[in-house]
């Protein structure tokens, strides 16, 4: 009889409170103004939500002049500089702001602190949703990706800096970036708790908590993921194969050869019953015994404005 392949669910994995409420408000527009409801950007990085929600009635847009004047319109989790709130109120367009609340709360500290004259400097990936958005709440902002670059990066005054994160970045390495901005600005001051979300951190915990038993990590989640994407990174530094699945179609069978053990697990934007599908595939390449393993529960809930709710 063939030896069953140990298959380890990471928990917690997939949607976040973010993400659920996001996706929920999204829903709750198309309900009560009906199709079509524009939302800027993708509301999560994940390609299935996209695509469920544009069969509902969403249309996705880049950009606010993809939106017709007076038209509805929803800000994704991610956030948006003031610049593009501006731009709609301008506009006339009827705004429902998803901006995840952690989101927000970085948004508000990046205002406190280049309000009160401090040269900020932001931890996180150029180019990236929320980025973009948090680089319009101070002037000025020193935007730093790394070690190398926060080594690197100038400021107007030693003694006044101030740092923040994107939420979705490894802890371990952010560590070391902020280690090396406050050896060169002892002074440096940040914010009253941690950027990086409970999400990313719960989750990059259950990644950890199960790498050393596993032969291989799929992580579920699409490729403009960040979270998805330090799942990945993790389990490399710890010494497993890792690789990011948009689901169960992307499993390469030679992946599977020697693996014993696997490990699944899915980032925050990524829909639960894909880890199902991920399930039924390895079930499908031969017998398995699944199991669950908990790092930290989860019990934060974010909810919908009662203004859609009614």
């Amino acid at each position: 009889m063939e030896t069953p392949r140990t298959v380890v669910l990471a928990a917690p994995r997939s949607f976040c409170a973010g993400v659920e409420r996001a996706i929920d408000m999204v829903r709750h527009v198309v309900r009560l103004r009906g199709a079509p409801v524009y939302v800027r950007k993708q509301i999560v990085h994940n390609a299935h939500v996209v695509a469920d929600l544009e069969a509902e009635g969403a249309v996705f847009v880049d950009e606010l002049d993809g939106v017709p004047d007076g038209a509805t319109v929803v800000f994704s989790a991610h956030g948006v500089a003031p610049a593009v709130q501006a731009e709609a109120e301008r506009r006339g367009l009827d705004v429902v702001d998803a901006t995840c609340p952690l989101v927000a709360k970085v948004h508000a500290e990046a205002r406190r602190f280049g309000a009160r004259g401090d040269t900020v400097i932001l931890i996180g990936h150029r180019g990236h949703e929320e980025v973009e958005g948090t680089l319009g709440h101070a002037p000025g902002i020193r935007l730093v990706r790394d070690v190398a670059e926060a080594a690197a990066v100038t400021v107007d005054d030693p003694a006044r800096v101030s740092y923040l994160t994107q939420t979705t970045l490894a802890v371990d390495e952010t560590a070391g970036v902020v280690d090396t901005l406050r050896d060169r600005f002892p002074r440096l001051r940040g914010p009253d708790s941690e950027d990086i979300c409970y999400a990313s951190t719960n989750r990059q915990s259950a990644v950890a908590a199960i790498a050393a038993e596993c032969d291989l990590i799929l992580v579920v989640g699409s490729a403009n993921s960040s979270n998805s994407q330090r799942l990945v990174e993790v389990a490399r530094r710890l010494g497993t194969a890792a690789h990011l699945i948009e689901d169960a179609s992307g499993i390469d069978p030679a992946w599977l050869r020697g693996a014993g053990t696997v490990g699944v697990t899915a980032g925050a934007s990524a829909p639960p019953h894909l880890v199902d599908g991920v399930v039924a595939a390895l079930a499908a390449a031969g017998p398995i015994d699944v199991r669950e393993q908990t790092a930290e529960p989860e019990t934060i809930t974010f909810l919908v404005p009662p203004s859609l709710r009614n």
